[in-house]
């Protein structure tokens, strides 16, 4: 991974430092449903707030499309980052930015509304670049999550200011090179989700790096059903088969083992309280549908994963929002927990569904990094240089 700075390698005292944060956070009724996002970025916060920066929270909420939309504010964040970061944290509209960051004494916080609410942001036009940079003295990308975009304050910046990784965004990096570019053998990688469509370019890009190349989810169907096993009214692309043969071909070339469901879970319907039943994988009736690994490809996965050193986990194995199909994934996600805890797995796991997925497991404090970048996390297994990442080792 080509180098970057970090805050060990910067000056801040007295400085105006623009930090850029993803403060992109679920709410509900006005309040911040989930704050892991501001609870990742408060270190860095705090800890430049503590060397005397004059530290400016940068930031996007949803998608205004360059205009300013009430609804997504900024403002109702200032008081919950308040909170992570142990200090007041003011609040400042673009067009008083300038005017309010000069005001600042050293170790003030303040968070800038909405970047989004102007056009040149998501069209990373120079002079709107320019005009952030103009606020600050140094910049800190601190949003790995928003780093596949190549904005203004993600990318812009970064060519235009002294530019350094915040702790979240080096942890980040630190995490997913253990996990895929430098990692400890064997490595396996557990890729689930709907449809192989949609992660076609994250198979075909781990082929040669791993071991272990562990499908679930509906897109283990596509698998079976390309090797000639019948999966009834099941979730499945029969126009992928081709290609899933191919992935199958090319892992066998690669040294690579594939690992599919030996038996399944399945049901009429996804509903909770619906009549199921475990069966192997080749009798799969015609009517039902296959939601969940069966408890015999659960023990396989979680022994083939005692003998690892490294997983990289993105998707469920099956429907875990609807129980009981949450089994397979609960129990291999335990598993690889326990391990992490022993000392003798590195865990890296990222994706939206895979961060749900792991925190009903009880599991998120027990890997060993979890990413909360959903785009990010995808571009980065499918091999995508991240312009927010590159712009900063330029």
């Amino acid at each position: 991974m080509a180098a970057y700075r970090t805050l060990d390698d910067l000056d801040v005292a007295g400085q105006r430092v623009l930090v850029r944060c993803d403060l992109n956070v679920p709410m509900q009724d006005g309040k911040v449903s989930d704050a892991t996002r501001i609870e990742r970025t408060a270190p860095t916060l705090k800890e430049l707030a503590e060397k005397g920066a004059r530290v400016v929270v940068l930031s996007h909420f949803g998608r205004p499309k360059g205009k300013p939309v009430p609804e997504m504010s900024l403002a109702p964040i200032a008081t919950p980052l308040s909170g992570s970061v142990g200090r007041p944290v003011g609040f400042l509209a673009l067009d008083d930015a300038e005017a309010g960051i000069a005001g600042m004494a050293d170790g003030d916080i303040v968070l800038v509304e909405n970047v989004r609410y102007e056009a040149g942001e998501e069209a990373n036009d120079a002079a709107f670049a320019r005009q952030l940079a103009a606020l600050g003295d140094i910049y800190v990308n601190d949003a790995f999550s928003c780093s596949h975009r190549a904005h203004a304050s993600t990318e812009g910046l970064a060519h235009l200011l002294p530019s350094a990784a915040g702790r979240s965004m080096e942890a980040e990096l630190k995490a997913l090179d253990a996990a895929l570019s430098a990692p400890e053998r064997p490595v396996a990688a557990l890729v689930g989700g709907a449809k192989v469509s949609t992660k076609l370019a994250v198979l075909g890009h781990l082929l040669d790096k791993v071991d272990v190349l562990i499908i679930g989810g509906g897109m283990a169907n596509t698998f079976l059903h390309a090797r000639g096993v019948e999966v009834g009214a099941s979730l499945c692309e029969a126009d992928m088969a081709d290609t899933a043969r191919e992935i199958m071909t090319n892992a066998d070339k690669n040294g690579c083992e594939i690992m599919l469901p030996v038996d399944v879970v399945v049901a009429h319907a996804l509903e909770a309280g619906v009549d199921t039943a475990t069966i192997a994988v080749e009798k799969v009736p015609a009517e039902m549908m296959i939601l969940d690994v069966g408890p015999r490809t659960a023990i396989d996965l979680c022994e083939r994963l005692a003998t690892c050193k490294t997983v990289l986990w993105n998707g469920p194995l099956g429907a875990f929002e609807v129980a009981p199909f949450d089994a397979g994934t609960n129990e291999v996600a335990k598993t690889a927990a326990g391990l992490t805890r022993d000392g003798t797995l590195v865990s890296v796991a990222g994706g939206g569904d895979t961060v749900a997925a792991l925190r009903h497991a009880g599991v998120m404090d027990s890997f060993t990094y979890v990413s909360t970048a959903g785009g990010a996390f995808l571009e980065w297994l499918e091999g995508k240089t991240l312009p927010g990442v590159a712009a900063l080792s330029d």
